[in-house]
């Protein structure tokens, strides 16, 4: 029996993606807030994911995050994508 994606954490990675997101509401003030974002969502991302994907997913979503101008890839979303779909897929062929 295959286990069903987990919605929750969905809803929950669009609404940080949308908070990522913000900087491009207030231009200039809004870079600044990702100083403090950048190293919150990379630690929250690694809370969502455990193991090495987590990791990398919190080091990629701290880097994006922290570059001026990237802040609209959805990266929570992308990686909820990832883990539900790929990763899954992977750990059922083991």
């Amino acid at each position: 029996m295959k286990n069903k994606p987990n919605y929750k954490k969905l809803a929950i990675s669009i609404l940080l993606d949308l908070i990522g997101m913000l900087s491009f509401v207030i231009p200039f003030v809004g870079e600044f807030g990702d100083v403090v974002w950048a190293p919150l969502s990379g630690w929250i991302m690694t809370r969502m994911y455990k193991g090495t994907t987590g990791k990398i997913a919190g080091a990629v979503t701290f880097i994006e995050e922290i570059l001026p101008g990237v802040d609209i890839i959805p990266s929570f979303t992308l990686m909820w994508i990832y883990a539900s779909f790929i990763e899954k897929d992977k750990m059922l062929d083991k």
